[in-house]
This record gives structure tokens, sequence and C-alpha cells, in this order.
């Protein structure tokens, strides 16, 4: 394994980027977790009081 020197360890970049993309798709992930949810509470909700409509 080849050492670096100080100058090529000052030269070098990485690491992590946060992008709008990357926001936006976390943003979106959160909101689906929360509409399922909304829907199952709803559901629930439904189930408990009996206002449940019969499929026909």
């Amino acid at each position: 394994m080849k050492e670096l020197k100080n100058e090529e360890l000052l030269r070098m970049e990485g690491g992590i980027n946060i992008s709008g993309t990357l926001l936006n798709s976390i943003y979106h992930v959160i909101e689906s977790i929360l509409d399922v949810g909304r829907s199952l509470g709803s559901a629930l909700r439904r189930l408990h009081d009996g206002n449940v409509c019969d499929i026909k």
C-alpha cells in the first residue's frame, strides 16, 4: 500500500453533498409514511365505530 504525501492529502476531496434531489426524496418518503399512518388510523376508527361500507 502506498503512503500519501502531505500535498496529496491536501488535494483529496470527498464527503457527502446534500442536494435538492436528496432532500426532496427524503420529504416524499416521510410524506408517504404519514399518509399510510393516516389511512390506517382512519380505517381502524371506521372499524371500531362500525361505520364500514359493505362490498356488494
